[in-house]
């Protein structure tokens, strides 16, 4: 088992990581957000990689999820959390608490880069349910068993299910789509999950988001409407938090037994493997290459 894990905002590394190296990754669909810190934790190795780059340099929409994915799976990354900063779209989700969010409802113009078929491929991947209820059974645990160890953690709640809906951003949302998006009944919104859970499903890796809650979005009205100082102010709580869950998930996950992520594009390819022009064999080689031959 390797872990990899998605930093957000404010999550730009993991303590503890020993034999500790970075890796500069080059994938067919290009580079991704920065290098990738390898080592282990607790004996288990792990990836990390900051979503938006070293020092937050990209904007959700020039993030390269392709490039990000694809560079885990080509790293032997088989379980991927992503840790995420969000708005809540309701009253009982409230800043600092977790949502591991299972569904997702699209509200970007980026469908075309969130899949890596296409160019000669034509392959129709099942998002029903497009998260790892295993993973996120394991994900709640170690939330849990560290939330319950913390002096303050009466004060912090962990839900298992919701929905991100997912904005284009970079701006915040009016406060016309955030009531629509609550009386649609998502329950959290962000703008960097929905790719890489479409893009995990294709690579056939685990993927769960561990969603943290930063602020009301802007619809309720006895709360302050949502700044990046708001964000940030409650940025540092959660990343300390999310550190804490990466080390304690490493004994959660050895003991969980491997799910069916691993098989999930078996059948999904519909192109015939003679008619798969050449650069796109080679292109697809990382993620579905045993699909091809």
């Amino acid at each position: 088992m390797k872990l990899g894990v998605i930093g957000g905002t404010g999550v730009y590394g993991i303590d503890g990581i020993e034999d500790l190296t970075h890796e500069e990754v080059e994938t067919p669909f290009g580079s991704p957000s920065d290098s990738y810190v390898c080592g282990k934790l607790d004996g288990r190795e792990v990836v990390f990689l900051p979503r938006h780059g070293r020092g937050h340099r990209l904007l959700p929409s020039e993030i390269n999820h392709r490039a990000n994915i694809c560079g885990m799976k080509q790293l032997g990354v088989d379980r991927v959390l992503s840790i995420s900063a969000v708005g809540s779209l309701r009253e009982e989700y409230r800043p600092r608490d977790i949502v591991l969010a299972d569904q997702y409802f699209d509200r970007t113009k980026e469908s075309a880069a969130h899949t890596f078929f296409g160019d000669g491929v034509v392959a129709h991947a099942s998002l029903a349910d497009p998260v790892c209820h295993d993973l996120a059974h394991c994900v709640r645990s170690a939330a849990e068993k560290v939330i319950q160890s913390r002096p303050e953690g009466d004060h912090v709640r962990v839900t298992r299910g919701g929905t991100y809906v997912q904005m284009q951003g970079p701006a915040f949302s009016t406060r016309a789509e955030s009531n629509t998006y609550r009386g649609l009944g998502f329950d959290v919104i962000g703008m960097t999950s929905l790719g890489e859970a479409k893009l995990c499903r294709e690579a056939e890796l685990c993927y769960q988001p561990m969603c943290m809650v930063t602020d009301y979005d802007c619809w309720h009205e006895s709360e302050e409407a949502v700044t990046v100082e708001l964000v940030v102010a409650h940025l540092h709580a959660n990343a300390a938090l999310a550190k804490d869950i990466v080390r304690q998930l490493i004994p959660e996950l050895a003991e969980s037994p491997p799910c069916g992520c691993s098989s999930a594009m078996a059948g999904s390819i519909l192109t015939q493997p003679d008619a798969v022009p050449a650069d796109a064999r080679a292109r697809l080689q990382p993620i579905i290459g045993r699909y091809l031959s």
